[in-house]
């Protein structure tokens, strides 16, 4: 269980370092950028890709090129999601996201919808519904820009995340390495927005790059332990998958509303049972 309670540590770290760093007006875009060599490097030592693979790649680096893209997009939105709603819901939709590869199994890859999943899957969207719920006798003119964009940022969170998720599967099912795709993909997403913040005349800031070596350390983190506690509870990997989206979501739950005084309605308290419930279901299925 060290491992699985790492991998949730890291995770919900990752959402606190990137709702600190908004609260102080650190270019979020800067800290990824330098997160990635950190990460590049500890895939080397920790999983220790081989590189002679490479050459026999093939139609996968259709995949890892969009990994190299999104990858990065994705925590840009995550960081933006968090500013605007909260650590809470916007890691409740992270982990939501799992109900994208099943929808994509069933349209795409011809697999049989089963009724408990079919309930799951409505539990999750039910709960997303209610993360982005906001009162309207509490939104001013002032808010009311932010509080319409506000769905749009925890939607390109939980979508983000659910095509990542099956592209990392079908690189699977392809038969590349896992550590060999994670290496290449982390190099090419460092890579692709250095050239961005290049090419878009950033002014470099020296705290927002120091955190990214952070960042780098907590992102890696995250999926190594997540990696090793699935090899270490390799006969119970239901209790590997429960375990990490439960735990995210009731440990950035505490965190969230207990040290940032993030506010929840009744309506929102009700999606993270919700989300909670629709993991223990889809689990089931």
């Amino acid at each position: 269980m060290l491992y699985l309670t790492l991998a949730v540590l890291c995770s919900v770290a990752v959402s606190v370092l990137l709702k600190v760093l908004r609260q102080k007006n650190i270019d979020i875009r800067q800290t990824i950028v330098a997160g990635y060599p950190v990460a590049f490097l500890l895939t080397w030592i920790l999983l220790q890709p081989d590189i002679s693979g490479i050459s026999t790649l093939g139609n996968v680096w259709v995949i890892i090129i969009a990994l190299g893209l999104l990858l990065p997009a994705v925590f840009v939105v995550l960081g933006r999601a968090i500013a605007a709603v909260g650590m809470v819901a916007t890691d409740a939709a992270q982990r939501l996201s799992l109900i994208i590869p099943i929808i994509a199994a069933f349209l795409l890859f011809g697999e049989v919808l089963t009724a408990t999943r079919t309930f799951g899957l409505l539990l999750g969207f039910l709960a997303l519904g209610a993360l982005v719920y906001r009162p309207q006798s509490n939104i001013t003119n002032h808010s009311s820009k932010k509080t319409l964009q506000t769905p749009l940022w925890l939607f390109g969170v939980w979508v983000g995340y659910g095509i990542i998720d099956i592209l990392f599967k079908q690189v699977a099912k392809q038969g590349a390495t896992f550590p060999l795709t994670l290496f290449v993909s982390f190099g090419l997403a460092g890579l692709l927005l250095f050239i961005y913040l290049l090419i878009t005349g950033v002014r470099w800031q020296s705290k927002a790059l120091v955190a990214g070596l952070l960042l780098g350390a907590l992102n890696m983190g995250n999926i190594y332990a997540y990696v090793r506690a699935h090899q270490v509870l390799s006969e119970s990997p239901s209790i590997v998958f429960t375990g990490m989206n439960v735990g995210v979501i009731t440990v950035a739950t505490l965190i969230g509303v207990g040290v940032f005084k993030e506010s929840l309605n009744r309506i929102n308290l009700l999606g993270i049972i919700l989300a909670i419930s629709c993991v223990a279901v889809l689990f089931l299925a």
